[in-house]
């Protein structure tokens, strides 16, 4: 199986960098495009950002409503929908894709990667394939933060980004994914089968698969670093060896008696 079209590498340069060599996007698109079976190129890629917006598809009227986010945090997706039937379309079967994706040495520790899910750390995957064999298309995904490599929990990023995707294309999505850690890019691959809850085919606007799921991936990326920064300054208050905020906010619940009604707090 040809493993470029699983795996790309992107080398990322400051954030604020405005040198005169190419930007961030030019060279991430460059580089999916290599990765790819030839389905689609950078160039045409860079046209479908500049084309009109989509007339059809989920997610359409979140994308409209919502604003591009331009947050720190930048956050690569590279997307194909992969047909199963047809001449023009062929790709690797489902079920070959994961097990390529299921190979050793590729987790953080090293170790042979596992598919998971919403609820899952070890998801039949074996399962995942056969739903979707009759169905007509399905979706890869290859979602890449910048700064996954000094994420303490990427699949708890996953699984934000699924949840605010469901809400956006107003479905629940039967997924499953895997973070791949053997590139000096960190990345999770996210497949998705391509029928509805209500058993439609599942269509996503040509608007958010380009650029809403994007903007999407760094807001998640934004608010998880917000609460990890609120956890751990509410771990060094709680260790602290002196007054801190905190126990100006215990001190302004207690009674008279120096105890805490929780049922009054809630």
């Amino acid at each position: 199986m040809n493993s470029r079209d699983e795996d790309f590498n992107v080398r990322l340069g400051r954030i604020r960098d405005r040198g005169g060599g190419k930007s961030f996007i030019d060279q991430v698109l460059r580089a999916a495009s290599k990765a790819d079976h030839g389905v689609s190129s950078a160039a045409s890629m860079t046209q479908t950002l500049r084309h009109g917006h989509s007339t059809f598809g989920r997610g359409r009227a979140a994308f409209g409503r919502s604003r591009l986010f331009a947050g720190h945090r930048r956050v690569v997706v590279k997307a194909r929908v992969v047909r199963h039937r047809g001449h023009a379309f062929r790709s690797a079967p489902l079920s070959a894709h994961i097990a390529y994706l299921e190979r050793d040495g590729v987790t953080r520790d090293g170790e042979k990667a596992h598919m998971f899910t919403a609820a899952d750390d070890r998801a039949e995957a074996a399962d995942f394939a056969r739903r979707g064999h009759d169905d007509r298309h399905h979706f890869r995904f290859i979602v890449a933060p910048e700064d996954a490599a000094e994420m303490t929990d990427v699949r708890a990023f996953t699984r934000d980004l699924v949840a605010q995707m469901e809400r956006d294309l107003g479905t629940r999505l039967d997924w499953v994914a895997v973070d791949h850690w053997n590139t000096d890019n960190p990345h999770v691959h996210l497949l998705v089968q391509g029928v509805a809850v209500d058993g439609s085919d599942l269509v996503i606007s040509r608007d958010y698969i380009s650029r809403g799921l994007r903007s999407r991936g760094e807001e998640t990326c934004f608010d998880r670093a917000r609460q990890t920064r609120g956890r751990s300054a509410l771990a060094r208050a709680v260790e602290a060896e002196r007054w801190t905020l905190l126990d100006v906010a215990i001190r302004m619940v207690v009674d008279e008696t120096s105890f805490i009604d929780l049922a009054r707090t809630r």
